[in-house]
C-alpha cells in the first residue's frame, strides 16, 4: 500500500470519526447546553484522555512503534511475536495499578485539573466512573501501534466511531431512562464512555488474530518478571521515560489551561472544547494520519539504514501539511463565526455561545500549521529514538505557552488560551523542524520556494472570498431555517474547495506529485 493511499485510508476513517464526533457534540449541547454541570463533564473525561494521551497514545506509541517496527525488520514476524507478547504483560499489569490509584484519587485529580469548578463533586463521581477508560484505551494503542506497523490502517482508524456511536446512543436512549430513575441525565455520557472503550477493544481482538499477532499476557508473577527483563521491552521503558516527559509537558499545558479556564466565567471550559471538537477536524485528518503512517515506515527506514528514503518521506509529509493546513487555518482565523453556527447553534446553544466559540476556534486556527506539522516532525525523532530533543522542545513550547497566557488571558479570556496553545505549537514546530535540519536527517527536496508561493497565493484568494462570505450572508440568524444554513455552508465549502485547488492549478502546481512520490 503506497503512503498516500494509506494516509487516505486513515483521513477518511478519521473523517468518519470525527462527523460522528461532532454529531454528539452538537446533540449534547442541544440536550444539556453549556453550564456548570457539562463544564463538570468534560473536565472528567479529560481526565482519563490527558492519561490516556500521555502514557497510552504518547510515551507508549512512542517507545514501542519503533523498536516493534525494528525487532520485525530484523527478527521477522517470530521476534516480533515474542516482544508483543512480553510488552502485552507488562502494560496489562501497569494499567491494573493505574485504574485503581485513578478511582482512589479522583477528587485529587479533579482539583489539579481544575479546582474552579462550579459542580466539583459531581465531576469527582464521573472521574471515577470513567477513568478505567483509560486501561480499554492504551490497549487499544498497543493493538494500533502492531496493526499499523504491518500496514493494517482500516481498523485502529475506525475503531473511535464505536465511541461516538455509544456516546450518542447514550443521549438519545440513556437520557430519557436517568431522568425516569431520578438520577442527572448527564450521567448517562459517563456509561456511554465506559461501553464505547470496550468495544473499541473488542474490535481490535479479531484483526490481530488474522495477522498472528494477538498477546499472550502473563497473568503470574514469573511471567511479569519474564517480560521485565526481555532487553527489547527494557529498552522501551528506557525509552518511555523521556518520551513520557515530554508528551506530559504538552499535558501540563492543557492541565494548566483548564484550570485557568475553570476560574473564568461558567461555560469557558466547555466553549474552549467545542472550539477544540473542530480543530479536530483538520489536525486528526491530516496530522495524525500522516503520524500514524509515517511512523513505522521511517522507524524501518532507520533500521535499514535508507536515509534518503527516510528524508523523502518526511519531505513528502511536509509538503502535504503546508499544502492542506494553510487554506484550513486561514479558514478557521475568518469564518469561525458562521462554522461554529452552523454546526452548534442549536437547542440550548445560545447567540452568545457562538461568538464565545468562534472566538477560540480563531485563536486555535493561528496555530493549526504548527499543530499539524508537529505530528510530522516528531516522528522523525522518534523513529531514530531519539525521545530526548522532543523533550526538550515540548518543555520551551510549555514556558512560552504559558508566558503567553500571562500577556493574553487578562485581555482575551478563554480565547486567549486557545491563541497561545497555537502559537505554542508553533514554536514547538519551528524548533522540530530546525533540529532535524541541523542534523541532516531531513534534507528538503528542491522546489520548496515556488510551492510555498503557489500555496500562499491560494491561500490568500481563499481568503478573500471566506471574509466576503461570512460578512454578507445572516448565519446567526438563520437559526430557525437549520437547513438553509446548512445548505449555504455546502455551497461556501463546495465553492472554497474549487477556488483553492483551481488556483493552485493555475499557478502550476501538480497535485498528482503527492499521489506518485
Amino acid at each position: 500500500m503506497s503512503l498516500f493511499k494509506a494516509a487516505s485510508t486513515v483521513s477518511l476513517l478519521t473523517l468518519a470519526s470525527r462527523v460522528t464526533g461532532l454529531f454528539r457534540d452538537v446533540l449534547m449541547v442541544s440536550v444539556f447546553g453549556v453550564n456548570a454541570l457539562t463544564d463538570a463533564f468534560y473536565v472528567a473525561f479529560r481526565i482519563p484522555n490527558l492519561f490516556r494521551r500521555v502514557f497510552g497514545e504518547g510515551a507508549f506509541s512512542q517507545a514501542f512503534v519503533p523498536v516493534l517496527a525494528g525487532c520485525r525488520a530484523t527478527e521477522g514476524d517470530q521476534g516480533a511475536k515474542v516482544l508483543v507478547d512480553h510488552v502485552s504483560t507488562v502494560l496489562l499489569w501497569t494499567l491494573v495499578l493505574l485504574c485503581l490509584a485513578g478511582v482512589v484519587g479522583a477528587p485529587l485529580l479533579v482539583w489539579a485539573l481544575a479546582s474552579g469548578l462550579k459542580e466539583y463533586d459531581a465531576a469527582v463521581v464521573m472521574t471515577r466512573v470513567m477513568f478505567p477508560y483509560i486501561g480499554f484505551m492504551s490497549l487499544v494503542a498497543l493493538a494500533g501501534g502492531i496493526l499499523n506497523t504491518w500496514k493494517k490502517f482500516a481498523v485502529p482508524a475506525a475503531s473511535p466511531v464505536l465511541l461516538n456511536v455509544t456516546l450518542i446512543l447514550s443521549i438519545l436512549l440513556g437520557v430519557p431512562l436517568f431522568r425516569r430513575l431520578g438520577i442527572e441525565p448527564i450521567y448517562s455520557q459517563c456509561v456511554g464512555v465506559m461501553v464505547g472503550g470496550i468495544l473499541q477493544l473488542a474490535c481490535q481482538l479479531p484483526a490481530l488474530r488474522r495477522i498472528g499477532m494477538l498477546p499472550r499476557i502473563g497473568l503470574a508473577a514469573a511471567s511479569l518478571k519474564a517480560s521485565m527483563n526481555d532487553p527489547a521491552t527494557r529498552k522501551i521503558l528506557r525509552l518511555m521515560l523521556p518520551a513520557l516527559l515530554g508528551v506530559s509537558v504538552a499535558q501540563i499545558s492543557l492541565l494548566i489551561n483548564t484550570q485557568i479556564a475553570s476560574h473564568l466565567a461558567a461555560g469557558s471550559v466547555s466553549w474552549l472544547n467545542s472550539a477544540d471538537r473542530l480543530m479536530e477536524f483538520p489536525t486528526a485528518m491530516l496530522g495524525v494520519a500522516l503520524g500514524v503512517v509515517l511512523m513505522p515506515q521511517l522507524a524501518a527506514a532507520r533500521a535499514s539504514g535508507d536515509e534518503d528514503r527516510y528524508s523523502a518521506m518526511l519531505d513528502w509529509g511536509l509538503r502535504l501539511v503546508v499544502l492542506a493546513a494553510v487554506p484550513c487555518s486561514v479558514a478557521l482565523l475568518v469564518f469561525a463565526r458562521p462554522l461554529v453556527a452552523t454546526l452548534f447553534h442549536y437547542g440550548a446553544f445560545k447567540d452568545s455561545d457562538v461568538e464565545q466559540v468562534a472566538l477560540a476556534l480563531a485563536g486555535y486556527g493561528t496555530g493549526l500549521l504548527g499543530l499539524v506539522a508537529i505530528k510530522v516532525l516528531a516522528p522523525g525523532y522518534y523513529a531514530s529514538h531519539d525521545m530526548k530533543t522532543p523533550m526538550r522542545i515540548a518543555i520551551v513550547a510549555l514556558v512560552t505557552t504559558q508566558l503567553l497566557n500571562v500577556a493574553l488571558v487578562p485581555w482575551l479570556k478563554h480565547a486567549g488560551l486557545a491563541l497561545s496553545i497555537g502559537l505554542g505549537a508553533l514554536v514547538n514546530s519551528g524548533l522540530l523542524l530546525a533540529g532535524l535540519l541541523k542534523k541532516g536527517r531531513y534534507r528538503p527536496h528542491p522546489g520548496w520556494p515556488m510551492f510555498a508561493l503557489q500555496v500562499f497565493a491560494a491561500t490568500a484568494l481563499l481568503a478573500v472570498f471566506l471574509m466576503w462570505a461570512n460578512g454578507s450572508l445572516p448565519w446567526v440568524a438563520w437559526r430557525a431555517e437549520p437547513f438553509k444554513r446548512i445548505g449555504a455552508m455546502a455551497l461556501m465549502m463546495a465553492a472554497s474547495g474549487v477556488l483553492y485547488f483551481g488556483a493552485l492549478r493555475i499557478g502550476g502546481l501538480k497535485l498528482r506529485q503527492f499521489v506518485t512520490r
